[in-house]
């Protein structure tokens, strides 16, 4: 077993950002005692006690952050650009390899808690075991394990497949038992080569028996939509996450609707609206294209990486001006976008409209809220874990300073 940190850590640095969206604190510092946070706040208040033990870590020209917290990965994913379909013909012992090597690179990029959407059979769930005694490092794991799905639908291939609502109910208490801490659903189509992206899968009576049966539990619940109705089915049903949450027709047009925004908003949903996979896409077509050229299939894939961006950069500060908590979730190791590069989802939501300070706060503690762990993570305050990030430069002038990781902290303890 892991053993918690004994000794106190006090981090100054020439910021401080605590994750609740305030101002940034100059000088600021914080004090880490065991795994938990003891004080935070200007430097000159945060000391320690007299005659205690301290290693004492200044970062000059340095802030210091919460953790991030990544509400929206697949930790099994390869990050090479395969599907999920042939992502699932590997052995679990490849992807629980996999699954430990991609969580490694997170944490060491600063993100030290994650939600996990979907995973074969009990590859996660072997991997916390291995985290919690100590053969591998890791960032804090929210995981469902299997996803829902109906038969065929998006991530059938690894996932429960239910249909009606006593399955429905029966899947639920089956991935609670095998030790699921949330409850993923994919209630529309996806990459999956068997499913509809733009029909939604389970209808509002499943989703109910879901929602209803999760809630029971006091667990929450997270829902695939890439598309309008499947969003509107998830609302009927009590969804607490809308995943992706875009906005498109059976005949793949793009409609804003402001009654179904208002309707999030008013029901408190949060939405992981991810944009880091296909800005990143974008980067790396756009760099094949400028240096050696793009083949057709490739100039299709770049024309539809760009005509979603445009639709992504007019419905996402839409949204927000409607009162929708928008959370940071990368979706990686999906496709082509390897873990340990959590920046791309960060940075996409600034060019999407955000100011730097709401998508720090995106990433840390309305993320955390969104995962149901932010009475433990997601800011810098007394009491919580001492998930501690400290980056070169000021990330709330220029977000792309969060990829300069000068130290990582988890639980007190230094990973980094």
């Amino acid at each position: 077993m892991v053993k918690p940190n004994s000794g106190m850590t006090l981090i100054k640095a020439a910021m401080l950002v605590d994750g609740q969206g305030g101002p940034a604190v100059e000088r600021g510092a914080v004090l880490l005692e065991g795994d938990l946070i003891r004080a935070v706040g200007p430097g000159a208040t945060v000391v320690a006690p007299e005659g205690a033990a301290v290693e004492e870590l200044t970062y000059d020209g340095g802030t210091i952050l919460p953790g991030f917290v990544d509400s929206h990965v697949h930790l099994i994913g390869m990050g090479d650009g395969r599907v999920g379909d042939e992502l699932t013909t590997l052995p679990d012992e490849v992807l629980s390899l996999q699954a430990a090597r991609n969580a490694r690179a997170h944490l060491l990029s600063g993100v030290t808690t994650v939600r996990d959407c979907g995973a074969k059979n009990q590859t996660t769930l072997m991997l916390r075991q291995a985290m919690e005694m100590g053969i591998t490092p890791g960032p804090r794991l929210i995981l469902t394990g299997r996803p829902v799905a109906i038969i065929g639908g998006h991530l059938s291939y690894f996932g429960i497949q239910a249909t009606g609502v006593d399955e429905c109910r029966a899947a639920v208490r089956q991935l609670v038992k095998e030790g699921a801490d949330f409850v993923k659903i994919t209630a529309s189509g996806g990459s999956t080569r068997t499913s509809i992206s733009l029909r939604p899968s389970f209808n509002v009576d499943e989703l109910t028996a879901i929602c209803d049966e999760v809630h029971k539990f006091g667990k929450h619940t997270a829902a695939h939509c890439v598309n309008t109705q499947a969003m509107v089915n998830c609302l009927d049903a009590g969804i607490d996450t809308i995943i992706h949450g875009r906005f498109a027709e059976p005949d793949g047009s793009k409609i804003y609707y402001d009654e179904i925004t208002e309707r999030i908003a008013k029901q408190g949903v949060f939405v992981n609206y991810n944009l880091g996979g296909t800005s990143h896409r974008k980067l790396m077509l756009e760099s094949k294209r400028d240096s050696e050229g793009l083949t057709a299939d490739e100039q299709t894939q770049l024309d539809g990486v760009l005509s979603q961006l445009e639709s992504d950069h007019v419905f996402h500060p839409r949204m927000r001006s409607q009162g929708v908590t928008i959370v940071c979730g990368s979706d990686s190791a999906w496709g082509p976008y390897k873990m340990g590069q959590f920046h791309y989802e960060v940075e996409a939501h600034v060019d999407a409209g955000m100011a730097p300070m709401e998508a720090l706060v995106a990433a840390t503690s309305d993320a955390a809220r969104s995962c149901m762990v932010d009475h433990e993570v997601g800011s810098l305050e007394v009491g919580k874990q001492g998930d501690v990030l400290v980056v070169v430069g000021d990330p709330t002038k220029d977000i792309t300073a969060i990829r300069n990781v000068a130290a990582v902290f988890k639980g007190g303890q230094r990973v980094r």
